[in-house]
């Protein structure tokens, strides 16, 4: 690996990052907090008897396992970057990074637990036919972190060469 490659920005750090914080807001705020779904709701697992709600907490604790490990990923590799030798990094590299990271799990989990494999939608909580503009509410704010942190990402390289 030549020098350059060694000193640019770890951005696939900020990524992991960004997968890990969106899937704690996910879970911390929607699960738990809001309560407007749990992670097989719709799957034929509604919360609305004790057995279910056991089952759907621990999935949930399998999520959050999930996202902690990606967030434990991004730390280990900023921290082995850190340790090189490198130019002073940008704070906006990190924000766009973690940002891209952050849409790119909304896009990921609403596609796929929301539309692909129905096991939950945003918010069960309003009439069933309303589901659908939550969860394309959802897709929308992903999109629109992904594109805004790539945004802030190449404004930030161009102005910070390494």
């Amino acid at each position: 690996m030549d020098d350059m490659q060694d000193r640019r920005f770890p951005v696939g750090a900020g990524i992991l990052l960004g997968l890990g914080l969106g899937g704690f807001f996910d879970g911390i705020v929607l699960h738990q907090i809001l309560q407007w779904h749990h992670m097989a709701t719709s799957a034929g697992l509604p919360a609305d008897t004790l057995s279910n709600l056991r089952l759907n907490v621990m999935l949930d604790g399998f999520f959050h396992a999930a996202t902690y490990l990606f967030t434990a990923a991004g730390l280990f590799l900023l921290w082995r970057d850190a340790r090189k030798e490198h130019f002073r990094w940008s704070a906006r590299l990190l924000f766009a990074a973690m940002l891209m990271g952050f849409g790119l799990f909304n896009l990921v989990e609403g596609v796929v637990d929301h539309h692909l494999l129905g096991l939950h939608h945003v918010n069960e909580t309003v009439p069933r036919e309303q589901w659908v503009y939550w969860d394309i509410g959802f897709l929308v704010w992903g999109a629109a972190m992904l594109v805004g942190g790539w945004a802030f990402y190449r404004g930030g390289r161009a102005s910070h060469p390494a």
